[in-house]
């Protein structure tokens, strides 16, 4: 069974549409944090999409608007702003961005699965250094379900990787979330057994994007050759 690689970043813009733009008068300052976007997270998925050929599926439409890593009825995955409004209005919101990108991740997945390959997905987030008052111990995240061994063995295989290459970052596993908490992997594991399906979340320290352009580049290489050296050993 040939595998089948499948980027996707969920949180890559901050951008509100024209029509809704007023429901964030008083939040206008959120945009620009990590709670209206991930920072670094759209350039790291596209150096992934062209170093494995892969399809990129991304939004550039901010999480306070709608969080595509959510599932529907989530408390998160609104803006209180939103979450106030007419239930249609909040429902037109769903029908433009939401479901259509998750109907395309669907596709995507559906089809390689179809075609008998097995699917090797990449999630491509950031996460900010400090969150309430509490620094975050880690350079890099690996979120996976670890009752899933493809996904296991795919995780510690780059985080060795990685401890190679770059032996100076911090490279943690299910941290600083839950690798099998609420999320488009989630949603996917759900549908196809693992088997077929393989699903991490890749997180990076936002430091390191807010670092001068080189660091990031590098930090970038490395954790893309470090994934090549993890999927040519497996």
């Amino acid at each position: 069974m040939g595998a089948f690689y499948l980027i996707t970043c969920e949180h890559g813009g901050n951008r509100i549409p024209p029509k809704y733009r007023a429901l964030f008068r008083n939040a206008r300052a959120l945009l620009d944090t990590h709670r209206g976007y991930d920072a670094g997270a759209l350039a790291m998925a596209r150096e992934l999409a062209a170093a494995l050929q892969a399809p990129l599926i991304s939004s550039t439409v901010s999480r306070l608007l709608v969080d595509l890593n959510r599932s529907v009825g989530h408390p998160r995955s609104h803006h209180e702003a939103i979450r106030d409004i007419a239930p249609e209005l909040r429902d037109e919101i769903l029908e433009r961005y939401y479901r259509p990108y998750r109907a395309q991740a669907e596709q995507c997945v559906g089809d390689a699965v179809a075609g008998h390959r097995r699917v090797i997905h990449i999630s491509s987030h950031s996460f900010t250094p400090v969150l309430d008052g509490k620094t975050r111990s880690a350079d890099v995240g690996l979120l996976y379900d670890p009752a899933r061994h493809g996904e296991v063995a795919l995780c510690e295989r780059w985080k060795n990787a990685l401890t190679v290459l770059a032996p100076h970052l911090k490279v943690r596993r299910n941290y600083p979330y839950a690798g099998k908490g609420d999320g488009l992997t989630r949603h996917l594991r759900r549908r196809y057994s693992p088997r077929v399906y393989v699903g991490v979340e890749l997180e990076i320290n936002q430091k390191h994007v807010a670092a001068p352009a080189a660091q990031y580049r590098a930090l970038r290489r490395a954790i893309v050759d470090a994934l090549r050296i993890a999927l040519d050993e497996k």
